[in-house]
């Protein structure tokens, strides 16, 4: 794909982010009913209010690209180009009044993401990338750390209990242990602050797709590294690692093992 095209839906897939955000921040705060999904994850008005939003903005424009979203079924499933949306990634923050959610849009073809935006209204922030397009935070071009080792570095995590992965979690927190500051209440905006340089390890045991597909880019043109716990350079394996370039290899070499 040419980069005029690649940017075209860069600039969309931003443009997608921010007005589904804004629809998501009309429930921030306030006091919203909470369901809980079959695989026990809370779900309420706001999600599925915005990634109506999301559809119907995507059908306007792109009518004859797929849809796949975290609280509706498919949407044109054999299209070959998809939107993937995740309308609040970080229910469990949104819903306590924690600010670190945000709204995730990637435009896919087959597992080759084209684009990729996060927008987190709740802090006023917006990344998005597309390959050979670079990473923009606000409108200004984002790049990852230079940390090299461990004892200086920030690591991330969304939920550092690893429930199902028992020795992942040993491997984590072996990896935790000998960094500077270890932080959770990660989801995507730990990705976000791993591709503005504010945090330069960024760790999740089990993704969907569309909590991961539009981090690809963001994290990648930023200059950092972005892979499966099997060290695969995708958002469809089911799990991430990030990290900086310079601390990529230490990383993995703790972590990344056959599981």
């Amino acid at each position: 794909m040419s980069n005029v095209a690649h940017g075209t839906l860069l600039q969309a897939a931003t443009e997608l982010s921010q007005a589904a955000g804004a629809v998501a921040m009309k429930w921030f705060g306030g006091n919203v009913a909470i369901d809980t999904k079959s695989d026990g994850s809370p779900v309420t008005i706001a999600d599925r209010s915005t990634e109506e939003f999301a559809r119907e903005w995507i059908s306007a424009r792109f009518p004859e690209d797929g849809v796949l979203g975290e609280e509706f079924p498919p949407l044109r499933p054999e299209a070959k180009r998809k939107w993937i949306i995740d309308p609040i990634d970080g229910t469990k923050a949104f819903v306590r009044g924690v600010p670190l959610w945000g709204t995730l849009v990637a435009v896919c073809e087959d597992e080759q993401v084209l684009a990729g935006a996060c927008c987190c209204p709740a802090v006023n922030e917006v990344v998005s990338a597309a390959p050979g397009q670079g990473c923009w935070w606000n409108g200004s071009r984002a790049a990852v750390s230079t940390v090299s080792s461990l004892e200086h570095a920030s690591v991330f995590v969304t939920d550092s209990r690893f429930p199902e992965h028992v020795e992942r979690g040993e491997r984590f927190r072996a990896l935790a242990a000998q960094a500077a500051v270890s932080r959770t209440w990660g989801d995507c905006y730990g990705y976000v602050l791993l591709a503005t340089g504010r945090a330069d390890v960024m760790v999740d045991d089990i993704v969907n797709v569309w909590d991961a597909a539009a981090l690809q880019p963001i994290v990648e043109e930023a200059g950092g590294v972005f892979t499966d716990w099997l060290g695969n350079h995708t958002a469809f394996g089911g799990d991430l690692i990030a990290t900086n370039a310079a601390l990529a290899e230490v990383v993995r070499a703790q972590l990344v093992r056959a599981t």
